[in-house]
């Protein structure tokens, strides 16, 4: 292949020397530049449900109550995840106030800082320029930009699952000496343990699993003596285990549920209504790795190739594909599904991406960006198109607004496109994945930014502002037949349930008082009431008016209608 021949070092060696892309001022202001793209949209966008509203207002309560023990979703417990995204964005409510930045800093930050570990990493695996395309490569993909800017627990799962497989890979280089084994082997232990603080059981079990397949696939069972397992393991439980004590010395029901159903039962059934078909995740890799699709199945292909024995026992390349792999598998197979769960694996596509940019010759590159091209020209032709999913007359100008933002989106991703691929044609590999990726970055920026348009669609922020006027201290909330994750959040307050428990089943079994089972509990408790409040759907308010009973409206949304006792 003509981008692996003996000339590459020598252009590659130029390239460096005299790019543009490589002075000292052009990288500290491009740095400078992305922050600001990173960070600069987490406050405009409302929360949408139901994850942001549901983790914005888990925090909310921990910080509002006190009780960094138990997490409770609307008074109740809530035990699905463990409680260190709920501690951290607790505290910045705290320190900063209730935003919507605050409620996203969270995985923003996060995001942003394995960017920079994932450089760190790759320059020292595989050299100075890998460690910088890898960055870029990981800061520009779709999936990563989208769930680092959106209040998930995803983003702080793949950081800290990205820095326990980065540190592993670093303290078992070849020229790794004993005590920077040591080091980085604790790091990556540590790493692990604030892991399974994030969501769970997977945190160890998969990295777990892949090392014990690098390890019979490899026949490399010496490895073993290198993972410092007694010392490693008391730093992971230290870090680990406090919470999930207190908690369930607090909670002796937690134990049960956390462990047998939130694992095993999710993983092996179709109890959480996220089912899909095994082959569900292939579409989401495929967008979400873009604009490095084609990169990546050259990536691939060539990360199980043999590396030179004499310089390589441990094979870094090797036990990231199989960690690509494993995990891709892993999620494929089970029984819940949702985009984001295979995340973890897109810091170790972005190490192996970035080596083969670092080596790839200008001409084989543009062959590889021009599918993007056509891609994003596609996009700002369809775009006008997204006016069609409106579910309602109601929603057609806030999808036609979303559709102008997803022209412009469409239009920076193909114009940073094509200098790419005048770039690249002209061999300067560097300068042509830097304008990609950030071009991919601005572009999913305005794509976000545009997603607020949606927002009544998506969120309860506008029907909340219309209550607020009307909330009393100690006056009862109804929620009837269901549960906007985000409603809560903007009113600072919980609400008592009506005929619908979903995720909070649990929590509801062991505090039953903290609900009403059906509407006719809800009609009884209604007329004694001096003064209340309560949200449903349309189409029940439209019963219960038809019925006689005594309401006034307050507040209206598309699909919602807020009342008080007359």
């Amino acid at each position: 292949m003509s981008g692996d021949t003996n000339t590459q070092p020598a252009s590659l060696e130029f390239r460096m020397t005299h790019d543009f892309f490589n002075r000292r001022p052009f990288w500290l202001l491009l740095t400078l530049l992305m922050a600001v793209v990173w960070f600069g949209n987490l406050d405009y966008r409302k929360l949408v449900r139901p994850d942001e509203g549901r983790y914005a207002e888990i925090a909310r309560e921990m910080a509002a109550s006190g009780d960094w023990v138990t997490p409770r979703l609307n008074g109740i417990k809530y035990f699905e995840k463990p409680a260190l995204q709920y501690w951290i964005t607790a505290g910045a409510y705290r320190l900063f106030g209730e935003h919507h930045w605050t409620a996203r800093l969270w995985s923003a930050l996060t995001g942003f800082i394995g960017i920079f570990f994932t450089a760190f990493a790759a320059r020292r695996l595989f050299g100075r320029e890998a460690g910088l395309l890898a960055a870029a490569v990981l800061g520009s993909n779709l999936l990563y930009t989208l769930i680092g800017h959106m209040n998930s627990l995803d983003m702080g799962m793949t950081f800290f699952m990205g820095l326990a497989l980065m540190s592993f890979l670093l303290a078992q280089q070849d020229s790794a000496s004993a005590r920077a084994n040591r080091r980085w082997m604790h790091v990556a232990w540590s790493a692990l343990g604030f892991a399974v603080l994030s969501k769970g059981l997977m945190g160890i079990v998969l990295p777990g699993a892949v090392l014990v397949l690098y390890t019979l696939i490899e026949r490399d069972f010496a490895l073993w003596k290198k993972l410092h397992l007694f010392s490693g393991t008391l730093l992971f439980l230290a870090i680990s285990a406090p919470w999930f004590i207190a908690v369930s010395v607090a909670n002796p029901e937690f134990f049960h549920f956390f462990f047998i159903h939130e694992h095993f039962e999710r993983f092996l059934t179709k109890t959480h209504g996220r089912y899909e078909p095994w082959w569900w995740f292939i579409p989401v890799l495929a967008a979400g790795i873009l604009p490095w699709l084609v990169t990546l199945a050259d990536s691939l292909a060539r990360a199980w190739k043999a590396q030179p024995a004499v310089t390589e026992r441990f094979r870094p390349k090797r036990f990231l594909l199989i960690w690509a792999v494993f995990i891709f598998v892993f999620f494929s197979l089970s029984g819940s599904k949702l985009a984001s769960y295979i995340l973890p694996i897109f810091p170790a596509l972005a190490l192996l991406i970035g080596e083969r940019l670092s080596r790839i010759e200008g001409r084989r590159l543009f062959w590889q960006i021009l599918p993007v091209a056509f891609l994003a020209a596609a996009g700002l032709l369809l775009a006008p198109n997204a006016v069609r999913f409106a579910g309602s007359e109601l929603a057609r100008g806030q999808y036609a607004l979303f559709a102008k933002w997803l022209m412009v989106a469409a239009a920076i991703w193909l114009a940073g496109t094509v200098v790419a691929l005048l770039l690249s044609y002209r061999d300067k590999v560097r300068g042509a994945a830097i304008v990609l990726a950030c071009s991919s970055l601005i572009a999913a920026q305005v794509l976000l930014t545009g997603h607020d348009s949606l927002s009544a669609t998506r969120s309860d922020y506008a029907i909340a502002e219309q209550i607020k006027p009307y909330l009393r201290p100690g006056a009862p909330f109804y929620s009837l037949e269901g549960y906007d994750q985000t409603l809560t959040f903007y009113l600072k307050r919980t609400v008592t349930l009506v005929a619908y428990q979903d995720e909070m089943a649990f929590g509801i079994a062991q505090e039953p008082h903290k609900w009403l089972p059906d509407i006719a509990s809800f009609k009884q408790a209604w007329i004694q009431e001096p003064y209340a409040l309560a949200i449903m759907p349309n189409s029940t308010y439209q019963q219960l008016a038809s019925q006689g009973l005594p309401m006034r409206v307050i507040a209206r949304s598309i699909d919602k209608t807020a009342v008080t006792t007359p």
